[in-house]
């Protein structure tokens, strides 16, 4: 068997105090130097088990244990569904990269860019290759994932460290689309959370808060996928809405707003992340209890807590926990399948390219 031993070795920039899953404020950015292989021999190439196929999980990442614990969880379902294949994992966002290394919430991981377990895939020669999103909608994020494969694809990854090009023209790749891709997606997401959920749906209101996508970064148009979800979620009960923490016109305010035009005023709502785990957004911008997360002078601060907003207007925040943190999708075993679904029947990737952008030659 063919071995090729691993070679991580990563040029950490300073690390900021900002949140890992987004931050508008460049000065708090962490900044990662371009990597080659010359000056940092970065290589992620790990070696075969003697299987012809690889599945690539890309995570957008965190820096909390429990969110480690949901991709330690994903990957072990991926192995037991795909058991002639092996299984990789990396982070797309350098900031949680970093953070991770740096132990940010107390336990340190090491993980890495697609690029280079792109190239670990590809120096393995493995025949066939699944990238699998781990978005819940196909925006932005998921485009830096396109991005990343078909210039894997191009042989355009690694300055000086080209792979070999008879290679890369015979390996199939195949792309697997996120969570919520297209409405029946949505449906069947939809039946399954009525299922988990229908219990809370009875006692009070549910809502779900995703992340979404600032409209001049609405890739695919996908926050569309939020106002489909509540809609198909409201054919089972009222109850259920759907709100983000980046989708103009679907803030915590908005979603209250629709609560009240359907006479629903106070009494209890259970929230939930929809969110891929439970990460930053989730503990802080959900589910943050206490003074640090109101500020009555603007009730509507985008520093104000899900929680604390609807505690303080009139209805009763409950936050469902499992372990003492919040869940993420990953967790819940029939929404993750539905991911596992994806990559089992994913397209070749000029096929997938191709459906989203019908225009491409």
């Amino acid at each position: 068997m063919k071995k090729i031993k691993i070679f991580m070795m990563m040029l950490l920039a300073v690390l900021s105090f900002a949140a890992c899953d987004d931050d508008d404020d460049d000065s708090k950015q962490s900044i990662i130097s371009e990597y080659t292989l010359n000056d940092q021999q970065v290589a992620a190439q790990k070696a075969k088990s003697g299987k012809d196929k690889a599945v690539l999980l890309v995570a957008f990442g965190s820096t909390w244990t429990n969110a480690f614990a949901a991709f330690d969880e994903t990957k072990r379902a991926y192995e037991a569904a795909f058991p002639d294949a092996d299984v990789y994992f990396c982070f797309s966002s350098d900031i949680c990269i970093n953070r991770a290394s740096a132990g940010e919430h107390g336990e340190s991981r090491n993980y890495y860019e697609p690029r280079y377990l792109l190239h670990a895939i590809g120096a393995a020669k493995y025949n066939t290759v699944y990238v699998q999103s781990l978005q819940v909608i196909p925006g932005e994020e998921f485009a830096n994932v396109v991005a990343a494969v078909k210039k894997f694809a191009n042989n355009g990854y690694v300055k000086d460290a080209h792979l070999d090009d008879k290679y890369l023209k015979n390996v199939e790749i195949h792309l697997g689309m996120p969570l919520l891709n297209n409405l029946d997606e949505v449906d069947d997401v939809a039946k399954l959370l009525n299922d988990l959920y229908k219990d809370e749906a009875a006692q009070g209101v549910v809502a779900f808060m995703g992340h979404g996508n600032p409209d001049n970064y609405d890739s695919f148009k996908a926050n569309v996928r939020y106002t489909q979800l509540e809609e198909a979620l409201q054919v089972y009960s009222k109850n259920y809405y759907v709100g983000t923490v980046d989708m103009k016109g679907n803030y915590k305010q908005d979603v209250m707003t629709r609560m009240k035009n359907k006479n629903i005023a106070s009494g209890k709502i259970y929230l939930h992340a929809l969110m891929s785990i439970a990460g930053d957004h989730a503990h802080n911008d959900m589910a943050g209890a206490g003074n640090d997360y109101w500020d009555a002078s603007e009730p509507t601060s985008e520093d104000n807590s899900w929680y604390e907003f609807f505690n303080h207007n009139g209805y009763t925040s409950v936050v469902p926990q499992t372990n003492d943190n919040p869940l993420g999708l990953l967790e819940l075993p029939t929404i993750r399948q539905i991911w596992i679904n994806h990559t089992k029947n994913a397209e070749l990737l000029e096929d997938a390219y191709h459906s989203m952008y019908p225009e491409a030659e």
